[in-house]
């Protein structure tokens, strides 16, 4: 059997028996993240939901024990989001100090193949923006910024590296992101920053 997705239709996909996964319509951008932030707000206080993590342009769920009405809860999700409104949140302004390109950007050859600029026009229209962190995720303290600039989209690697170092800054797709911390990645790292964004000491 196919099951049709409407284009403006949220999909909900089951996690296992305690946790499900809402993802919104639409492209990533800042209004529908500021839902999604807003639904994650009104959910975390339902009944049998043990926590409500906003991702991009999701949200998951996670319950104590398997809920008793999926059809339901899916259902009363699908209605919440059509009344949430954007959330905007009180955060504060961080600049952070990059050296784009050389040892710290390994994969910058590639950006500059794939998008055609030359590593002084990555290096301005990447730093011009003032990106939202649009969710947290992938390993404590790491930011899923929005808001760069189209032109520098770049596809994700097809071969994950295995090891980048913290405050390593690079572009995945539309979206671009700074590692707290050492560790695998399948994105364009393009530069990096001293700033230190999660430290277990």
């Amino acid at each position: 059997m196919t099951v049709l997705q409407l284009p403006n239709t949220p999909r909900i996909t089951l996690l296992g028996t305690t946790a499900l996964l809402f993802e919104a319509p639409g492209e990533l951008d800042l209004a529908p993240q500021q839902r999604i932030w807003a639904l994650a707000d009104l959910s975390k206080n339902w009944p049998q939901v043990r926590e409500a993590v906003p991702g991009m342009n999701n949200l998951m769920l996670t319950f104590e024990t398997p809920p008793r009405d999926l059809s339901g809860l899916k259902t009363r999700l699908v209605e919440a989001w059509e009344e949430c409104q954007p959330l905007p949140l009180q955060g504060r302004i961080i600049e952070l100090p990059v050296v784009y390109g050389g040892d710290g950007g390994p994969h910058m050859a590639d950006v500059i193949a794939h998008t055609g600029l030359d590593i002084e026009t990555i290096a301005n229209l990447h730093c011009e923006p003032l990106y939202p962190v649009y969710a947290l995720g992938s390993h404590p303290g790491y930011c899923y910024l929005g808001g760069m600039d189209l032109r520098l989209a770049t596809p994700r690697r097809k071969v994950p590296v295995l090891d980048i170092g913290a405050g390593s800054v690079s572009i995945g797709g539309v979206q671009t992101g700074i590692s707290a911390s050492a560790g695998p990645s399948g994105w364009n790292t393009i530069g990096r920053t001293e700033m230190v964004f999660f430290d277990a000491d």
